[in-house]
């Protein structure tokens, strides 16, 4: 006999909650789709504002689930004459899709044969069981990656480490206060998670190569101002600007995440010589864990040296697509299409395709694969495909149909009359809560333009203005779609959206302080920018 042990006053109030939001949306839709139009604002651009505010309302209070959320780009806009249909459905193939699947199979192969487990116990015997060092020791480590690999990679490369560290962290309070472990867990789990997305976009604008925008702001400034005579904006000046910020961010983040931690239950016993123990106990690793840790290593190195590493005009160390075309040139073979044609997400599926081909441990006649397509099929959260689709989607359109050239003009047109220090600010305000809702690639893109106009019509130094705004598309930390890293943490089912606005929103307001004032004190004398109006 089974017994029903749901409360039916809690699922009555359920039901009430996601009926009231599912009509709230559609309220919300319908109203803003048949307000007057805004001057300057097109048609199919306002029917774009309505269902960006539907899917919004929907993936905030997730009436429905944020995977049938992410659908809707496909069904409403042809409906809605916004995009075609084949439009729509190319933004859920793209390269970042595939980096995330690609990683995640890496993430399942290490959980397989148990080398996140051993890697979490070499963790644990060096920073110890005080939740706030290790929740700053993965957010730093994960920045620090950040500053040299794309966000989405730092983060798909610590998230397995931080899952398994907190596996094996209830396992050992489970020894003795097993009614205490899970729930010590949960408190901890979400602020680790949350903080390894957060840590990822904070170390991806310290350096002008750590993430697109800083790319994206590098190549227009090149192009449009340094042939008119302004200074070229080089790598260490961005570093002795924006590390200090990031470090800042990052400190900032870690208490914000951590101020009302306990300590774990039974963690005076939980010494560093009781995981050195643990870690004896497993032995040495089997040739299937060795294989996939140097599968993790190799694809590691080649997402960092797809691209020179370069400070300032420096290169530190080379491509490997460069040495790749170099060796080819010597017996006359032309592969020099590879410096463009490779991406993250080319590097992660070439990964996991050698993980369904290579043996793992097991009789030789029926040795299993490294990964089979049952597990994988199992352990991949398919939903966040169509989470990363909805919102690749969403910032196409915002581009078709130039909602996104419309909200920059609005953001000129606000900054016009104001102060400088008041102009950075209300341009890092705006960028924030804009990017939440957009690529921050496109982002940047749509507004570069806007905002050196705005910059030469104002006679200010467009650098006051690009810089801040280039920062900011990095500090989306509300959303899902926000940014990809935190996207990946939604999809591992462990954190609540509501957990993500809450300490979103304070993250937002710190970065929009940060990016503010270290522009303002920092990056002007830094990067010799006058505060006054000028005639160039």
């Amino acid at each position: 006999m089974s017994v029903d042990h749901e409360d039916p006053a809690a699922a009555s109030n359920d039901r009430f909650w996601r009926r009231s939001m599912l009509a709230l949306g559609i309220v919300l839709f319908l109203a803003v789709l048949f307000a007057p139009s805004p001057t300057g604002l097109s048609p199919e651009a306002q029917r774009l504002a309505a269902i960006t505010v539907l899917m919004a309302v929907y993936w905030i209070t997730e009436p429905i689930p944020m995977a049938v959320t992410g659908l809707l780009p496909i069904a409403l806009y042809p409906l809605f004459n916004i995009l075609p249909a084949k439009t729509a459905s190319r933004a859920y193939g793209d390269p970042i899709v595939f980096l995330f699947l690609g990683g995640m199979l890496l993430a399942l192969a290490i959980e397989r044969w148990n080398l996140h487990r051993r890697i979490a116990l070499n963790v644990l015997s060096v920073v110890g069981t005080s939740p706030r060092r290790i929740v700053f020791g993965f957010m730093f480590s994960t920045a620090f990656l950040s500053m040299w690999i794309s966000n989405t990679a730092a983060t798909l490369m610590m998230l397995p480490i931080g899952l398994a560290l907190m596996t094996t962290l209830r396992d050992a309070m489970a020894i003795d206060s097993p009614e205490h472990a899970d729930a010590a867990i949960r408190r901890l789990t979400i602020p680790l998670l949350l903080g390894i997305a957060y840590a990822a976009s904070v170390g991806g604008f310290s350096t002008l190569v750590g993430t697109a925008t800083n790319m994206v702001f590098r190549g227009f400034w090149e192009r449009q101002f340094v042939s008119q005579g302004y200074p070229d904006v080089s790598f260490a000046e961005w570093m002795l600007v924006f590390t200090p910020a990031s470090v800042t961010m990052l400190f900032l983040c870690g208490l914000v995440m951590t101020w009302n931690l306990r300590p774990l239950p039974q963690a005076q016993q939980l010494t560093k010589d009781f995981f050195k123990l643990r870690l004896a106990e497993m032995g040495r690793a089997a040739p299937a864990e060795r294989k996939v840790a140097l599968l993790f290593a190799a694809t590691a190195t080649l997402w960092i040296l797809r691209e020179p590493l370069m400070i300032d005009q420096t290169q530190i160390l080379p491509d490997w697509p460069g040495l790749v075309i170099k060796f080819f040139n010597l017996f006359g073979v032309d592969v020099a299409y590879l410096a463009d044609s490779v991406q993250d997400g080319t590097i992660a599926i070439a990964a996991a395709c050698l993980l369904f081909l290579l043996p793992g441990d097991g009789p030789v006649l029926n040795r299993p694969r490294l990964l089979n397509w049952r597990e994988a099929e199992r352990g991949i959260p398919w939903g966040m495909v169509l989470l990363f689709g909805g919102g690749f989607a969403m910032a196409d359109a915002f581009t078709a149909t130039k909602l996104s050239d419309w909200i920059g003009q609005h953001i000129s047109g606000a900054l016009a009359g104001q102060s400088i220090f008041m102009m950075i600010l209300m341009l890092c305000t705006f960028v924030t809560i804009m990017t939440e809702f957009t690529s921050n690639a496109a982002t940047v893109n749509m507004l570069m333009p806007v905002l050196a106009a705005v910059a030469i019509q104002l006679q200010i130094d467009p650098r006051l203005l690009l810089v801040p705004a280039t920062v900011s598309a990095s500090c989306g930390f509300m959303m899902p779609v926000g940014t990809p890293p935190n996207a990946i943490v939604i999809a591992t089912g462990k954190v609540p959206v509501a957990s993500m606005l809450r300490y979103g929103f304070i993250l937002n307001v710190i970065g929009i302080i940060c990016v503010t004032l270290f522009t303002w004190f920092l990056g002007a004398p830094i990067m010799h920018i006058p505060l006054t109006t000028i005639t160039k």
